[in-house]
């Protein structure tokens, strides 16, 4: 008899994993849950999400239920399903949720467990200049990301890589390491790990407040945030009171004595504005309306100018050694 899966997941990053567990032999996909349809681009059509839409070609049983209750709790345990498998869905499940499938549910989390547990591991290995990540394959627990560990493959992280290149990489990287460690677990050789509690840190929900840089901290600091923040909700910085997003940017480790967001230069080489340390060398921009501009053609149309100041905003951290006060979503 064929082994019976359940798919949850709502983002890109899901989907080599998804396709890697529905090519898995002697096993059938009996339902794909994801978020449901909402409305997205600039008039705000609704559309399906990348999972959905794929399971939708694929003939899959699709269900986007707003909200997990009961009634979907009693449909899981009717599909009779072996395994959970879950990759950035987006819903908490209940005790009563994952007791349905016979072994319960695995989930695929973008970095290497116990650190970075939460909403946004991509992001939260980019702001801090982590040296390399990578993806865990867990049993899902109800404590946030804290189940025992089935699998993990680590990746480097590159000179210059923001959040999108990132996320795409950790993606495939999940469907590599699916087939395998999906089939431990189905076969029931797979030996979970229980996580070490004393590493363990958390990554929030990013909200737009998220987006404002602070020019007092190092150079170093504020290119890594741009890079994790890249999209949405971006970086910026005020001047004449509208808010400036910030496309890409560099770190100069110099010697710098101007205070903090004074620019030191304003060319085609780029905007380079004094940090708590270093310079941050800007080198594409985007005002309120228009599209992201090279430097040198932002300026050519904006004025910024040598000895202007840029103003700092506090920089709320969005990783830490605690969990993080729930809140409600951005």
């Amino acid at each position: 008899m064929p082994r019976r899966l359940v798919l949850l997941g709502s983002d890109e990053i899901a989907l080599p994993a998804f396709v890697a567990a529905r090519g898995l032999p002697d096993t059938v996909v009996v339902a794909m849950y994801s978020q449901p349809d909402r409305p997205a681009g600039r008039g705000q059509e609704v559309r399906p999400n990348p999972v959905a839409a794929w399971a939708r070609a694929e003939g899959l049983n699709l269900l986007q239920p707003e909200k997990l209750e009961a009634a979907d709790t009693a449909q899981l345990v009717s599909l009779q399903a072996d395994l959970g498998v879950v990759m950035a869905y987006g819903q908490l499940l209940k005790e009563d949720f994952l007791a349905a499938p016979r072994l319960g549910f695995v989930n695929f989390h973008g970095s290497l467990l116990p650190a970075l547990r939460g909403a946004t591991p991509v992001e939260g290995a980019l702001a801090l200049g982590l040296a390399e990540t990578g993806v865990t394959l867990q049993q899902v627990v109800r404590r946030l990301d804290a189940g025992p560990i089935h699998a993990a493959v680590r990746a480097s992280l590159r000179p210059g890589e923001g959040r999108a290149a990132l996320r795409a990489r950790l993606g495939v990287l999940a469907g590599e390491m699916a087939p395998g460690a999906l089939s431990a677990v189905l076969a029931g050789t797979s030996v979970a790990v229980p996580q070490d509690e004393a590493k363990a840190t958390f990554a929030r929900r990013l909200a737009r407040t998220d987006a404002p840089l602070d020019f007092r901290q190092p150079a170093s600091v504020l290119r890594q945030r741009i890079l994790a923040l890249e999209g949405w909700p971006g970086s910026t910085f005020e001047h004449r009171a509208a808010p400036i997003k910030v496309g890409a940017a560099a770190a100069e480790d110099v010697a710098v004595t101007a205070a903090p967001g004074t620019v030191v230069a304003a060319d085609r080489g780029g905007l380079k504005v004094a940090c708590g340390q270093g310079l941050l060398v800007i080198t594409q921009l985007q005002r309120p309306g228009a599209k992201m501009l090279p430097v040198g053609e932002f300026l050519a149309g904006y004025p910024l100018a040598v000895g202007d100041t840029l103003a700092s905003a506090e920089m709320p951290a969005f990783v830490a050694d605690r969990p993080f006060p729930r809140s409600p979503k951005a």
